[in-house]
């Protein structure tokens, strides 16, 4: 971990499962101190596990709560370079057969979750005059839709248009915003798709790689864009999907 001067701080939301813990893994390991948010109770003890510095329980769709978390971490570490929104939520419900509760969920986790976090970063890092960056997590939902999703895909297109209104907000401030689109990964937030090996196989024959993702994988390319080598890169849509978005496939593999 480094100290000092030279110490980078970045919050990851989601981190005690998933993408989110994943990239609290992958940031501790390359020297961030990493505060990890999430609304298990047990957010600190998973934080510490992977590496990172410290746990805050909090509920993202509170602007309240996001703003605490923000300045605790301010309070210990004396600063936030980056921020990771990487909690999410997802109903599978036919739009006709979903109630307002829903609905309204699934936007102020998804979409609230990541303006709240997003804003009160932003306002940290503005107002301390040094250069940052945001990813939000986002989802080939961002950019498709599929059946039974349709609060989902629409708090996913909600995040893309999301980063890119940010990017071009924060650049004069030196804040870049990018937003990460991931297929399908081995997350609890997809277990149900991955018990079963009929969904499972046909997300496998869709994706011109033949596999599902990992979330480390994700974690990679969210290392990337919270790094100097990606001095450059704003308000891009980065899909991390095994080549979904670029295409379809046959049903059967087949090219020939």
């Amino acid at each position: 971990m480094s100290t000092g001067e030279d110490r980078v701080v970045t919050i990851v939301t989601g981190a005690a499962s998933g993408i989110g813990a994943a990239c609290v893994r992958r940031l501790a390991e390359r020297g961030d101190t990493v505060v990890g948010v999430d609304l298990a109770a047990e957010v600190d003890e998973h934080v510490r596990t992977l590496g990172g510095a410290l746990g805050v329980v909090a509920d993202v769709s509170s602007s309240e709560a996001c703003e605490a978390a923000v300045a605790l971490a301010v309070e210990r570490f004396g600063r936030v370079d980056h921020l990771v929104c990487a909690a999410g939520i997802e109903r599978n419900e036919a739009a006709h057969e979903m109630d307002d509760d829903t609905w309204s969920r699934v936007q102020r986790v998804n979409v609230d979750g990541s303006f709240f976090m997003a804003r009160a970063v932003g306002r940290h890092i503005v107002a301390a005059g040094r250069p940052g960056s945001v990813v939000l997590i986002g989802s080939i939902n961002s950019a498709i839709a599929m059946p039974g999703q349709a609060a989902y895909v629409a708090s996913k297109g909600a995040v893309l248009q999301l980063g890119r209104g940010l990017a071009v907000d924060w650049g004069r401030h030196g804040i870049r915003v990018n937003v990460v689109g991931p297929g399908v990964i081995d997350t609890p937030l997809n277990a149900r798709s991955f018990a079963d090996p009929v969904r499972i196989a046909y997300y496998a024959g869709r994706t011109p790689l033949g596999r599902h993702g990992e979330p480390s994988e994700v974690a990679a390319v969210v290392a990337f864009l919270t790094s100097a080598d990606a001095s450059y890169v704003t308000g891009a849509f980065v899909a991390v999907d095994g080549g979904w978005l670029a295409g379809e496939l046959p049903p059967s593999r087949m090219e020939d």
